[in-house]
């Protein structure tokens, strides 16, 4: 006998539809660690380059490149792309009339 399996069209943001506390800035978060990681990777650096490049253990280059979030907070991420060599701007401004609340976003200008 077949069963139906439901699907559920998902938002764009993982962390709100597993329901994260504050998933903008889950999700804020996993795009920088995303983007160090890139860099890392297309910088061609092994792990154990990379730990000496950014001051941490090889083991937390790991924990980096694999996703693990609750090992870094965002102030965390910023100092290691500061490491790498890439500026970090953050822009506060007041949300606008047509937004329902205040978000977190990442924008990225495009590395080369």
């Amino acid at each position: 006998m077949k069963t139906k399996e439901l699907i559920h069209k998902g938002s764009d943001n993982i962390f709100a539809d597993i329901g994260a506390t504050h998933p903008e800035r889950a999700q804020a978060r996993a795009q920088v660690m995303f983007l160090v990681s890139d860099i890392i990777k297309k910088r061609g650096l092994t792990q154990k380059q990379a730990a000496a490049i950014l001051g941490i253990p090889q083991s937390k280059v790991s924990c980096l490149v694999n996703g693990r979030l609750s090992n870094f907070s965002m102030d965390h991420l910023f100092e290691l792309l500061n490491a790498l060599d890439t500026d970090v701007e953050i822009i506060v401004k007041p949300k606008t009339k047509e937004e329902k609340s205040a978000t977190t976003h990442v924008l990225q200008v495009a590395f080369s």
